[in-house]
Parts: C-alpha cells; structure tokens; sequence
C-alpha cells in the first residue's frame, strides 16, 4: 500500500470517527460528512489513473456532483433546525417530537 492510499484511507476514517463520537453540532457532523466525501473523491479520482482503466473516469465527477447535493441539504437543514431551535445541537433534534 503505498503512501497515498494511506493517507487518504486515513482520512477517510478519521472523519467517520469524527462522525461518530463528535456528535454535539450539526456543523461538525456536515464537516465529517464533507471530508469523507473528499477523500472518497481524490480516491475515485487516483484509482483510474493507477489502473489505466477509461471506464471508471465518469466515477469521479458524479460523487462530486452527489457531494454538492449532500452539502446543499446539510446547509439547508442546518438553516432550517437554527431558525427553528436556536441552535445547531443535535441533541435538540429529536424526530419523536415533531
């Protein structure tokens, strides 16, 4: 395994044990979220070019285009849960309640 893949898989597990054990604010879990998807791009983006493979290439682009879309609802509900809450705490956020 060489250096990168190991950074980069690193990264990856790092933020989903930010994602896990982090879980006071909704804009440090959208920042977990966001990070995971980075790695998970540059490593979509690496992987063809290692492999000399032209059928994967499309792979990269829709994980960024599904990211933004992951990004632009976190944002909205993060919006949504301040307006209505007062705050971003997820322990505020109970789905029973609504």
């Amino acid at each position: 395994m060489s250096l990168t893949h190991l950074s980069f898989y690193s990264a990856f597990t790092l933020s989903s044990l930010g994602l896990a054990f982090h879980r006071t604010h909704l804009i440090s879990a959208l920042l977990c979220l966001e990070s995971m998807m980075l790695s998970m791009y540059i490593i979509l983006s690496i992987w063809p070019a290692e492999n000399q493979a032209t059928t994967s290439t499309l792979m990269p682009i829709l994980m960024l285009t599904f990211s933004a879309c992951e990004a632009a609802m976190g944002l909205a509900m993060l919006v949504a849960s301040t307006r209505t809450h007062g705050s971003d705490h997820l322990h505020n956020l109970n789905m029973l309640q609504c």
